[in-house]
């Protein structure tokens, strides 16, 4: 069986190879709607964790605006000699929120953006919001946060648009269904905000830390260190992505997935009573990997997907070399998450994709081989899974 990929021609192959290796680090794209300003940090329960976890170097916690931000109001303005009366709605006039289905959350990873220089097409979960639109969806919501930083950042950041967006859809909750470090934001939303969120499901999130980050800082002896911290300091610094602001840092949104960050992560936002935690991830380098990937609760749209298997793009042939040290390897992963890192919650299972496959990447290409994985279907099958189960 041919493990070749066939790829559309493109006018711009420097920058494709750009957009891909970026994608490739567990890129996100969304819609530019609801940009607003990052909201408040953590409750104060949580600070001597974030502590922790997040240093004292957080020139990027300070922009959010947490301490001072609105002033006490004057003693003039307290007056009751210069006071207006103010109407205010009893209770049983307040509009009631709406329950289920909830609105949908597409919350993109690390080297995330809106578009890839401009580029309109080059949204990250390729296809899917439409896609899921025309099968009746209302509201999906895809928002842009910061395509480098910690969780902490990305988190509030993310919150804050999900606030706006039920303002606006007039529901009590959503389900957040985040891939790669954006399923790591959506945990930090539900355990910050646990009453606005119903479920949380994370795709090829690496919840007990990545392997290649710690590559990336020199935590483990790999020959290729220098080269893949070079590589992604000078993606770093290509101006693609027109949502970085000055919190924007590479090296925090490494630092933290790490093995030991992700120990700390996991301890200071563990999961929340009343929300339903799921995952699932990719498998690819042709593995099956049916003894890592078996789920927790087997899902009917899966089943076709257990003999199936995916060629590894050669995008990701290096992170492949620092994951599992060559070819045919028995660790199973999908070029940049292992499967025992992206565990969390109830495991769905597998399905054959790349980290690319798994958001249609690149540009909806076929996933490669004879396999039949359809990014699109999957995402439809797990709404519909979502919705099933009542949210």
């Amino acid at each position: 069986m041919s493990t070749r990929r066939e790829r559309s021609m493109v006018p711009t192959p420097a920058l494709i190879a750009l957009i891909a290796a970026a994608i490739a680090l567990a890129a996100g794209c969304s819609d530019p709607e609801l940009e607003t300003a990052s909201t408040a940090g953590a409750d104060a329960g949580a600070q001597g964790a974030e502590d922790a976890l997040f240093g004292v170097d957080g020139a990027a916690d300070a922009g959010s605006g947490d301490d001072g931000a609105a002033a006490a109001p004057s003693d003039a303005a307290a007056s009751t000699d210069t006071a207006q009366p103010v109407d205010v709605a009893p209770d049983s006039q307040a509009p009631e929120l709406l329950g289920a289905p909830y609105p949908i959350v597409l919350a993109h990873g690390f080297f995330g953006t809106d578009s890839f220089a401009g580029l309109s097409f080059a949204t990250y979960f390729y296809g899917v919001k439409a896609d899921l639109e025309k099968a009746g969806e209302k509201w999906v919501l895809t928002p842009a946060v910061e395509p480098f930083q910690n969780s902490k950042v990305r988190g509030e950041q993310l919150w804050t648009k999900i606030d706006a967006f039920l303002a606006e859809t007039g529901h009590a909750k959503v389900v957040i269904i985040g891939h790669s470090q954006g399923g790591l934001d959506a945990r930090y939303v539900a355990a910050t905000h646990p009453d606005k969120v119903a479920a949380v499901l994370t795709f090829a999130t690496p919840h007990k830390g990545s392997i290649v980050a710690d590559a990336s800082l020199g935590l483990v002896n790999w020959p290729g260190v220098k080269q893949l911290v070079d590589a992604l300091m000078s993606l770093a610094g290509v101006q693609v992505w027109h949502s970085m602001t000055g919190e924007s840092s590479l090296s925090a949104a490494i630092e933290q997935l790490t093995t030991q960050k992700m120990d700390a992560f996991n301890a200071a936002y563990p999961n929340q009573p009343g929300i339903a935690y799921y995952s699932l991830t990719g498998r690819s380098a042709l593995a099956l990997a049916e003894k890592e990937c078996k789920p927790d609760l087997l899902v009917d749209f899966l089943i076709p997907y257990e003999k199936v298997v995916d060629p590894l793009d050669p995008m990701l042939w290096a992170t492949r070399e620092v994951i599992d040290g060559g070819l045919f390897s028995a660790v199973p992963h999908d070029g940049l998450v292992r499967v025992e890192d992206a565990r969390w919650g109830t495991f769905l299972g597998c399905v054959p994709a790349d980290h690319l496959d798994e958001i249609g990447q690149l540009f909806g290409d076929w996933p490669g081989g004879l396999n039949s994985f359809d990014h699109k279907k999957l995402y439809r099958d797990l709404v519909g899974f979502l919705r099933a189960q009542g949210f």
